[in-house]
C-alpha cells in the first residue's frame, strides 16, 4: 500500500495531469489579477511618486533617466561619483544609489529619455519596450501554432511585474533576444541585427555565437556583426573614443560591487550568488558559476553541433543564457516567455509540466525566499528548463552533407 501511494504521489509530480487546460486558465486569470492588483496599490497608495516603502516608482530607471540627462549637459556618466550627485539631485534615499554599469551603445538609448521628466520618460520607456517584449512573445505563440489570446499568460507571468515596477531594460532585452533567435532561419538578416543591438545588455548572449557557428548561419553572423560595430561606432561619434575608456574603466568597480554584494545576493538568480548567500567564499562562488558556465556553453555547443537552426534551439539557446552569466536578476526572467512558450505548444513529456509550472511562476517567490530564508531557488529551477529544453533541442535533423 505504501508503495503503491509513493507511486501515485510521484505520478502526481511527473504528469500533473491535475493541471488541465481549463485549470491552467483559472490559475492564470488569478495570477494576472494579482500582478494587475499589486501595481494598482503601488500606484494608488503612492505619494508624489514615491512608494509606500519610501521607493521612488520604477527604482532602477532613475540611473538610466538620470544618464540621459548627464549627457545633455556633458557630464561624464561614468564617473561614479558624478552619477551618484546627479541622481540624488532629483531623488535622494539614504544609502540608496542605482549604479549604472552598461556599455556605450546603451547610452544611445539613455539620451532621448533626457529630454522629458523623469514620470514621463518613465511611462513611455515601459510602454515602447512593454510593447516590444509582447510583440514579440505574440509572434512566438503564433509561429507556435497557439490561437489563444496572448495577453492572459504575459500578464500573468511574474516576470512581468517586477521588470515593470524596476523601470528596467530586461523588455528590451529580451525583445532583441526573442525575435533574434526566432527568425533566424526566416529572416536572417533580420535576426541578425537584433542580435548586434543586444549587445546593449552582452551577458545575455553569450551562447549566441556558439549557436549560430555551429548551424552555419553566416548571414546571421555577419548581420550581428555589421549591427554590433554599427551602434558601437555610433556611440564613439557622438561621446567620444574616451567613453570606452570610462566604461572600462568602470567595468572593474562593477566585478568589485558583485563580489562585494553591494547589489545583494539574495536579488541575483546565478549560480555565484547562489554560493555567496549560502556562504561560499568569492573563489569557491566564481569557481561553480565557471563550471555552470562551461556546462551549459559545452551543452548548447553539443545540441548544435551539425544541426540546422531550429525554434527549438533557439528556445534552448535563452533558457541558458540566464544560468552562463553571474549577474541576472529576477526581471531578467522575461526571457523565460519564449523557451516556456516552445515548450507549451509541443506538449509536455513526463516531469516537463512541473518545471514548466516552477519556470513560469518561481521569479514571484525566488526574491522573497532568498532574502527572508536564505534558500536560492531560482538556479535550480533555471537548470532543470535548460536540461529540458536541451534535451528537445538534441532531437532536431541535423544537417545534410
Amino acid at each position: 500500500m505504501k508503495a503503491q501511494a509513493g507511486a501515485m504521489g510521484l505520478d502526481f509530480l511527473r504528469h500533473a495531469d491535475w493541471l488541465g487546460a481549463a485549470r491552467a486558465r483559472g490559475y492564470l486569470r488569478l495570477l494576472a489579477a494579482l500582478n494587475v492588483a499589486t501595481l494598482v496599490f503601488l500606484l494608488a497608495t503612492s505619494q508624489g511618486g514615491v512608494d509606500r516603502n519610501g521607493f521612488l516608482l520604477g527604482t532602477d530607471f532613475l540611473s538610466f533617466w538620470t544618464t540621459g540627462h548627464m549627457l545633455h549637459g556633458g557630464q561624464a556618466v561614468y564617473d561614479v561619483a558624478a552619477h551618484t550627485a546627479a541622481q540624488r539631485a532629483y531623488f535622494a534615499q539614504d544609502g540608496l544609489y542605482t549604479a549604472f554599469f552598461y556599455p556605450p551603445p546603451f547610452l544611445l538609448v539613455c539620451y532621448p529619455l533626457g529630454f522629458l521628466p523623469y514620470f514621463p520618460a518613465l511611462g513611455l520607456w515601459l510602454l515602447t519596450t512593454g510593447a516590444a517584449w509582447f510583440a514579440v512573445a505574440r509572434l512566438w505563440l503564433r509561429r507556435m501554432g497557439v490561437t489563444q489570446p496572448a495577453w492572459l499568460p504575459f500578464a500573468a507571468f511574474p516576470p512581468v511585474l517586477i521588470c515593470i515596477t524596476h523601470g528596467q531594460s530586461a523588455f528590451l532585452v529580451a525583445a532583441l533576444l526573442g525575435a533574434g533567435a526566432l527568425l533566424v532561419r526566416e529572416r536572417p538578416w533580420l535576426a541578425g541585427a537584433c542580435f548586434g543591438l543586444a549587445t546593449i545588455k552582452p551577458q545575455f548572449g553569450l551562447l549566441v555565437p556558439i549557436v549560430l557557428l555551429l548551424t552555419g548561419e553566416w548571414r546571421v553572423i555577419a548581420a550581428a556583426g555589421f549591427a554590433a560595430l554599427a551602434v558601437a561606432s555610433l556611440a564613439t561619434l557622438s561621446f567620444g573614443p574616451s567613453i570606452w575608456g570610462d566604461w572600462y574603466a568602470v567595468s572593474g568597480a562593477a566585478q568589485a560591487a558583485m563580489s562585494e554584494g553591494a547589489v545583494g545576493y539574495a536579488k541575483m538568480m546565478s549560480p555565484f550568488a547562489a554560493a555567496m548567500l549560502l556562504g561560499a567564499s568569492v573563489m569557491l562562488a566564481t569557481a561553480l558559476q565557471a563550471v555552470v558556465s562551461i556546462a551549459v556553453a559545452a551543452g548548447i555547443a553539443r545540441a548544435s553541433w551539425r544541426r540546422v537552426y531550429t525554434p527549438a534551439l533557439g528556445a534552448a539557446m535563452l533558457a541558458g543564457a540566464p544560468l552562463a552569466t553571474p549577474f541576472v536578476l529576477d526581471y531578467d526572467m522575461v526571457l523565460l516567455a519564449f523557451p516556456l512558450t516552445w515548450l507549451a505548444a509541443n506538449g509536455f513529456r513526463p516531469w516537463e509540466k512541473l518545471v514548466f509550472v516552477l519556470a513560469f511562476a518561481s521569479a514571484a517567490f525566488a526574491r522573497p525566499l532568498a532574502m527572508e530564508l536564505g534558500l536560492p531557488i531560482m538556479p535550480l529551477v533555471l537548470g532543470a528548463l535548460f536540461v529540458v529544453m536541451l534535451r528537445r533541442a538534441g532531437e532536431e535533423p541535423f544537417r545534410r552533407r
